[in-house]
């Protein structure tokens, strides 16, 4: 199984995605000031993404035994997604405030202490999965972080979402620090450009902050960089070269969720195309997967709360 030099890809038994991160609860904060929950947590969305993509997915972080977490736990098994290594634990569900603005833009504050996403035990990778993926709150939050380490020694292609929450952030350094020791054993490392500015030297500027976050994730060992932009084009970016990819023009519902069914739909897409770790350095089969990305992003767009679509509301053209 291997990317070969025209781009092309030679077909792989298909084999799960792990996924390891927060499951959580979004309280929704209406510009109106109504509130609504919200099933959520980024690697979460991204699981029960997949798995409503016909993906074989595996969900193995906390998941609390209270109402929400009984919730978190039916939606994936819903979405077909395996939860049987999620550890089930009596501290209450972790829980996000996402408030809205009239663009349908989000912003978060999280309540952690004490809370489900805090029970977590190192976790042992096992032979089944043929690719992982991990980011957000298990970047911000040390003890997650070093819970999933093993995934950086696992030998599996990795797909980390940076998703930076600087309200959770502490200590800028020693986020970063995990964020490149992450990023240098990722085959591909997916930021926004709110992220970039975030993380980027501050004497850059916010100008050259794109340019300098990819080159310095590049430069750590990322075989690609995929960078997002609310409705602006997706900035791709190899060894081998850089691309864009647009996005199409949506009538916004709200964000939340959007960037984590990008993820799925790119993973997908590799997925289906039989690809390799290899694979991820051939811009134009990147560009594609990043071509899915963007569509099954833009219909959850066009939804309220992270709601993915299923494999059979897409269409069938999306796919290799």
């Amino acid at each position: 199984m291997r990317g070969d030099d025209d781009g092309s890809v030679t077909p792989r038994k298909p084999g799960s995605v792990l996924v390891l991160g927060e499951a959580l609860c979004d309280l929704v904060i209406d510009v109106d000031g109504s509130v609504t929950s919200a099933l959520g947590g980024a690697p979460y969305n991204t699981a029960r993404a997949l798995g409503r993509l016909c993906v074989p997915t595996e969900f193995a972080s906390p998941i609390s035994t209270d109402r929400f977490g009984e919730l978190l736990a039916a939606s994936l098994t819903d979405a077909g997604v395996d939860i049987a290594r999620a550890a089930r634990t009596e501290a209450p569900t972790t829980l996000a405030a996402a408030t809205l603005s009239v663009d349908g833009s989000a912003s978060y504050r999280f309540y952690v202490e004490g809370t489900s996403i805090l029970d977590v035990t190192p976790i042992e990778v096992g032979d089944g999965p043929v690719a992982a993926m991990t980011g957000g709150l298990a970047l911000a939050l040390p003890k997650v972080a070093r819970s999933i380490e093993s995934l950086l020694d696992s030998g599996l292609p990795l797909f980390l979402d940076v998703n930076c929450r600087p309200a959770l952030i502490d200590d800028r350094s020693a986020f970063l620090d995990r964020v490149h020791r992450f990023a240098a054993r990722s085959d591909l490392v997916k930021i926004s450009d709110e992220d970039a500015r975030w993380m980027a030297d501050p004497d850059t500027g916010t100008g050259g902050a794109v340019e300098q976050i990819v080159d310095e994730l590049l430069n750590l060992g990322a075989r690609a960089v995929v960078v997002t932009a609310g409705g602006d084009s997706v900035l791709v970016a190899t060894a081998s070269g850089r691309a864009q990819v647009e996005v199409p023009a949506v009538e916004v519902v709200d964000t939340i969720g959007a960037g984590d069914a990008f993820d799925a739909g790119l993973i997908a897409y590799w997925i289906r195309a039989g690809a390799d770790r290899e694979a991820l350095g051939h811009l134009e089969l990147l560009t594609s997967a990043v071509g899915a990305g963007v569509a099954v992003s833009a219909m959850v767009c066009g939804r309220r709360g992270a709601d993915p679509p299923r494999l059979s509301q897409l269409a069938d053209e999306l796919w290799p």
